[in-house]
Formats: C-alpha cells, structure tokens, sequence
C-alpha cells in the first residue's frame, strides 16, 4: 500500500489475513491492545481447561498412577516434539525442561568442559543479563576460564583457538536486531568452537532452522511467542551429533539412564534425556502444552510473514503519525534484520509506556530509554497496530505522559 494508510486498509488486511481465525482462540482485553506477547505471551483459551483437568483428574482422581498413565514421565520429550519444528530441528535434539538460565548453565559448562584447552567463552556487552550471568557463574565455578565480550559486528573476527564457545542471542530483547544464524555458526565452527543461541524472542515467532544451519546449541523459553503461561519451562536444544559428547554439569536423576534403578553412580541417559536434571514441573508442562498446540496446522512460513509484516506497519505508522515526539527508532527498519518486537527510544518512555498502558495499549519499558513493543503473529491484528500508534499519537499531543503518576518505576518494567 503506498500513501497514507487508513484504518479501513488495515481491517481489509486483516480480512485477508490466512492467520485470523487464531485470534479467537486467546483471551484478549475487550477494549484494547496487547502488544506484550513477547514478554508474556495472552493466554489460550484452551489452557485453563487441560490445566484443569490435569489438576482435578490426573493429579486428583489418578494420582500417582499418572505419571505411567497420563505419560507425566514423558511430557519433556513430547513437548520437546511440539517445539522442534518450530525452531528447525528433529525432535531427537529438543526437550522442554528447567528454565531458560539452568540450561544455560548445562550447556555453557557442557561445552566448555569438552574442549579443556579452550578457555574463553564469547558474548556480546548488552547480551540479556542471565546469559552473562550463568556464563560468569560457569566460569568463576570452572576455574581458568573467562567470559570475554564484544560488540556483536566484532564477534566473528575475535573467534580464535582459544574461544571454546560462543554465546549469542537471534534476537535481541532490546533492539528486536535479529543476527545472520548460519554466519555466525559457521565463523564459530571455522575456528574449532561451538555455538550456543538463545531463542527466547525468536521461537514461534521467526524463521529458525537450526539443523540445516548446523547449529550445536540452543535455549529458549516458553512464556513469549510459545504462549507457556508465566514461568513456563524453557527448552534446550543438542545437536544429535552433540548428545555423546557433551555432559551436564547437574547430573540429576532424571538425566540417568535407569533413573528408577535408584543407583548411586550417575550413568547419563542415551541422547538428549542426558540434560534433563529434576522431575518435571508438571502443572507448567501442562500450560506449555497447550500453549504449543496452538501452532498446530500453522503455516509458518505465513506467521513468520506476518510478524514481519506487523512490525513494518508499526514502524511506518509511527513515521506517518508519530514524528516530531522525539522518538528515535532503536530497532532495524529491514524487516529482514528484525525480530517480532520493535523499539523507540525516548528520553521519557517509562512515563509514555505507563500513560500507554492507562488507556489500554500494553507495550513494555526498558531501562534506560526504550519503549518496547511486540507483535505476536497468531493473535496480534493489523488494526491493533493502527490503534497502538493513534493512542500514542495522542498520549504525545495531549503531554499525557507528563504526570507523576506515570513516574513512578514498578518493580517489573
């Protein structure tokens, strides 16, 4: 469409829309927009009932016998089946468990721990803060070892004999920049080391391929784009040719091959149950499950065009609507370079996000000047965009912001 959109435009673009019917299944505010999916993900309407019966029928009626019965013994292999097409990768290679720091934590050890004479695990400054922490933690624990990090267009010229790992995130959880997979693995792999992403903004959201980018490790969480519910279990990803290779540094029993042989040795499970450390958080698992039945029958290639296509809108908008506020665009205007999420600084966007928010518009803040917005392709329309982007034309022409009421910083952001 060229010119000046209209809200006309984009409810005919909802209309044509292969993805729709998937708004309904969410439970979404009546009267206003969501646009946090890729902080906390809506809720499916689906959910509170197979929680239900899980918790009333399984757990209260069948009690113990469900772990055989209802399979609660195999939900992080089977929800890891869910997640593997999803993120480009055989089911072999995926299991849900834990949270999304732990397996960060078994794998930035697994790694280093198999390559003893490389001592250097590489990030990036401004990484989300638990990947710079577990790999500050697994280092400080390994001893000899340093995290070292640089700016992330410097990563593949610092790769040298010495990095052991590599440690990236696809999308970044502030600026939305979605970084080039198979270059950077391939950069890893040209010097010996092994690569670990983190996928959290990026699974059920954008195109990943993990296996035919010969990706070795990967992490992810449930509660964004995979609609988990608050605290959902995370997931990890081992390549097949990995698996033998690596060993977790939490040896829990359920990551043993007979875990119900109650033996005093760890013996680590064939494949990918090797990384499994506790017993499941089974109430969550439930949640996650339903929340990834969601993508069933979803053409992908149609919802990663979508988030793409959301995004873009967004930006345009607020070029046609927003301008002379002071915001400045933080994210990447390719929609080729982007995520599902875009940013705009702003010397007041905590004010500007809560004034958003009292009428309605839920985006997020963050610190330092960042408001945040995302775009969750099964449920988010065309026309939430329009409605987002009028409601803060209007917060900045009316100074709405500029109360002291908005100021006020809550402990999540």
């Amino acid at each position: 469409m060229s010119g000046q959109l209209t809200l006309d435009d984009l409810r005919a673009l909802d209309e044509r829309d292969p993805l729709a019917s998937r708004r309904a299944r969410f439970r979404l505010p009546a009267d206003g927009v969501y646009l946090d999916g890729n902080s906390l993900g809506a809720l499916p309407r689906r959910t509170p009932a197979a929680v239900a019966d899980l918790v009333e029928n399984q757990w209260g009626r069948d009690l113990i016998s469900s772990w055989n019965g209802h399979d609660w013994i195999g939900m992080p292999q089977r929800l890891g089946g869910l997640i593997a097409p999803l993120i480009g990768a055989r089911a072999s290679e995926v299991i849900a468990c834990d949270t999304t720091s732990t397996n960060l934590f078994k794998l930035i050890c697994a790694a280093m721990t198999a390559q003893p004479g490389r001592p250097v695990v590489l990030s990036e400054p401004g990484n989300f803060p638990t990947n710079l922490y577990m790999a500050q933690g697994a280092v400080g624990l390994l001893g000899d070892r340093v995290l070292r990090t640089v700016p992330v267009d410097e990563i593949a010229g610092a790769i040298d004999e010495s990095t052991a790992l590599v440690m990236l995130t696809h999308v970044h959880y502030k600026s939305g920049r979605k970084l080039d997979m198979k270059a950077f693995t391939a950069a890893a792999h040209a010097k010996g080391a092994l690569i670990l992403w983190d996928l959290s903004h990026s699974a059920g959201a954008v195109p990943l391929w993990l296996d035919r980018n010969d990706v070795d490790l990967a992490v992810g969480c449930g509660y964004k784009y995979l609609n988990g519910g608050p605290g959902a279990p995370a997931f990890l990803f081992v390549a097949d040719r990995l698996q033998e290779r690596l060993h977790s540094p939490l040896p829990g029993w359920m990551g043993h091959d007979a875990p119900f042989a109650f033996e005093d040795e760890f013996r680590p499970s064939a494949g990918i149950l090797r990384f499994l450390c506790g017993t499941p958080s089974v109430i969550g698992m439930a949640a996650l499950e339903s929340g990834l039945k969601e993508f069933d029958d979803v053409d992908l290639d149609a919802l990663h065009a979508k988030a793409t296509a959301l995004g873009g809108l967004f930006i345009r908008l607020m070029d046609q609507r927003c301008d002379g506020f002071g915001f400045e665009l933080a994210s990447p205007r390719r929609g080729e370079s982007r995520g599902s999420h875009v940013s705009y600084a702003h010397p007041e966007a905590y004010p500007i996000c809560q004034a958003l928010i009292a009428r309605g518009v839920v985006g997020d803040f963050r610190a330092p000047d960042l408001l945040r917005m995302g775009f969750a392709p099964l449920y988010t329309s065309y026309a939430d965009v329009w409605v987002a982007v009028e409601t803060l034309h209007a917060v900045m022409h009316e100074r709405a912001w500029d109360s002291d009421m908005f100021r006020t910083r809550a402990r999540v952001t």
